[in-house]
C-alpha cells in the first residue's frame, strides 16, 4: 500500500470542495471557493521553483503597474454609461456620485498613466534599440489615439460612452503586444 502524497490530498480536497459548491449552484459561493483557493495555494506555494528563487523582475512590476492603471480606470468607466440607471435603482458607484464627466477625465488620466509607465519603462529598457523604439512609439501613439477619441465622446449619449469603453478594450488588447517587449 502506497501512502498519499501531500499534493494528491490537497488536489482531492479542492475536487470534492468544488464538487459540493457545484451542487449548492451558487456562482458566488463557487468563485468564492475558486479565488480562495487560488489565494492560499499561492500563499502557500514554494518560493523556489525549478531551483530559483521567486525574483520581482522589472518587466513583471512594469506589467502590474501598468495593469493597475488600466483595470482600475476600466473598472471606473464601465458605471459611466449607466448612471442614471443606477441612481434610480439606488446604486451607489462613482460615476452617479461624482458624476459622469469627472470620472471619465479620472479614468483618462489612468489610461494616460498606464500607456506613461509602459513608455517609460521601454525608453529606459535594457533592450535593444529597435525594442524600445517599437515600445515607446507603441505606447505614445496608444496614449495619442486614446487622447484623440476623448473629443468625440458625449456625455448625454449611453451609445457614445459605452463604445468609448468597448474603445479602451481595443487599446489595451494593442499594449498587451507591446508589454512582453519590455524588459
Amino acid at each position: 500500500m502506497r501512502f498519499i502524497q501531500k499534493g494528491e490530498l490537497l488536489f482531492y480536497y479542492f475536487l470534492q470542495g468544488l464538487g459540493v459548491h457545484l451542487m449548492i449552484g451558487s456562482t458566488a459561493l463557487i468563485w468564492n471557493f475558486v479565488l480562495c483557493t487560488t489565494l492560499w495555494t499561492c500563499y502557500s506555494a514554494n518560493t523556489f521553483v525549478l531551483k530559483r528563487p521567486l525574483v520581482f523582475t522589472r518587466s513583471l512590476i512594469v506589467t502590474l503597474l501598468f495593469m493597475s492603471f488600466y483595470s482600475t480606470a476600466l473598472a471606473l468607466a464601465k458605471d459611466i454609461p449607466d448612471v442614471e440607471g443606477d441612481i434610480k435603482y439606488g446604486v451607489d458607484t462613482f460615476a452617479a456620485r461624482l458624476g459622469q464627466k469627472k470620472v471619465f477625465w479620472i479614468c483618462v488620466f489612468l489610461f494616460e498613466m498606464a500607456f506613461g509607465v509602459a513608455f517609460l519603462a521601454g525608453a529606459s529598457s535594457s533592450s535593444p534599440s529597435w525594442i524600445k523604439l517599437v515600445t515607446c512609439l507603441g505606447n505614445a501613439v496608444l496614449g495619442s489615439i486614446l487622447w484623440d477619441q476623448t473629443k468625440y465622446v458625449d456625455m448625454r449619449n449611453p451609445a457614445s460612452t459605452r463604445s468609448f469603453y468597448s474603445f479602451t478594450w481595443k487599446l489595451m488588447m494593442g499594449s498587451n503586444v507591446l508589454l512582453p517587449l519590455i524588459r
